[in-house]
């Protein structure tokens, strides 16, 4: 198995700031700012990290977009473990600093560590097939957008603005029903600080958006695909 250390660490910085902005502005923005300060620290660390280090690794910090990509025909699917356990570390490192910070904040209205994470049911959840459609369309949808800024044919110096806002976009759509995950890495990072009602809904937030991302690819994948008749002229 091929290891590219540079392209783990990558992954790792690029998941370990986008998980910052999921707690930072979940926990201590959201409750004054609302859900439009999540959305838009989500797509601007993707796009800020996209642009740092996308050069190095393909700037997937996700590993619903790992797998979608490599459904795609976009990635090798050798790397792909290495790629996740990268990412899945990189959001969990950047959860233990926010569960250190919360635990010395003073009194207020502060968020919960299971109130940002992803879950379903219960008194005032979404259904479990609620979360899950939307969960799978949205990333479905995101990969689609992925593969066709960075594809041959786009211009791709553009591509991480096209990526963090279509992602501040499904953010804003997809926080009311699931909190939006659309990444495994961002749901389990949360999970782990979020306690056991987190940590039972953690498995929709895995295979639904991996779901999505084949599906998306694979879509993706076609849609992009340049026709024979126009290959030959």
């Amino acid at each position: 198995m091929d290891w590219d250390h540079r392209s783990l660490a990558a992954e790792f910085a690029g998941t370990f700031t986008l998980v910052t902005a999921v707690c930072g502005a979940a926990l201590f923005s959201a409750p004054s700012a609302g859900l439009v300060a999540v959305a838009f620290a989500v797509g601007l660390s993707v796009l800020g990290m996209a642009f740092a280090v996308g050069h190095i690794s393909g700037g997937h910090f996700n590993p619903a977009v790992t797998v979608g990509l490599a459904a795609a025909g976009r990635f090798d699917p050798e790397k792909v473990p290495g790629y996740i356990v990268a990412q899945v570390i990189g959001g969990a490192a950047a959860a233990l600093v926010f569960w250190l910070i919360l635990k010395g904040a003073p009194a207020g209205k502060w968020n919960t560590f299971l109130a940002i994470s992803n879950t379903y049911g219960g008194a005032s959840g979404f259904s479990l097939a609620s979360v899950f459609l939307i969960e799978v369309v949205m990333t479905a949808l995101f990969l689609i957008v992925i593969v066709g800024a960075t594809s041959a044919r786009a211009n791709g110096a553009f591509a991480p603005i096209a990526i963090g806002l279509s992602l501040t976009l499904i953010h804003l759509a997809a926080i009311p029903v699931s909190n939006a995950s659309v990444n495994p890495a961002r749901s389990t990072a949360t999970a782990l600080f979020g306690g056991q009602d987190a940590m039972n809904c953690l498995w929709l937030f895995w295979i639904a958006p991996i779901v999505g991302g084949v599906i998306g690819g694979v879509i993706a994948s076609w849609m992009q695909e340049v026709p024979a008749k126009r290959r030959r002229r």
